[in-house]
């Protein structure tokens, strides 16, 4: 049974930064398209990036570029989300979330983990 669970969240400046993590069970990374996903109250839910583990391709949204890193650390199965240079609207509820194969949009993921709340203050 594919299992994920997202921590790390906070309360944090504008312009400081937080790692998220998320332990995974039941999947290789090898063989799911794995991410991280937000939601603000009223917004829809977005995917802020999700890579393929099959070769590595990795889908970042805009706003996330430049700012944002996914990793993982297979060893301990553990997905990472670091973020950098945050922003007041990068305020949201944060999810992993994971399917085989490939990435196919924010409504396309199979397992969700419960979320992380990040705040970010002006």
């Amino acid at each position: 049974e594919v299992q994920l669970q997202a921590s790390g969240g906070g309360l944090v400046q504008a312009g400081g930064s937080l790692r998220l993590s998320c332990q995974v069970s039941g999947l290789s990374f090898d063989d799911y398209a794995i991410g991280w996903f937000r939601q603000a109250p009223g917004k829809e839910r977005e995917a802020v990036v999700c890579i393929e583990g099959s070769d590595g391709t990795t889908y970042y949204t805009d706003s996330a570029k430049g700012r944002f890193t996914i990793s993982s650390d297979n060893a301990k199965n553990t997905l990472y989300l670091q973020m950098n240079s945050l922003k007041p609207e990068d305020t949201a509820v944060y999810y992993c979330a994971t399917r085989p194969d490939r990435f196919e949009g924010p409504y396309g993921m199979d397992y969700w983990g419960k979320g992380t709340q990040v705040t970010v203050s002006s």
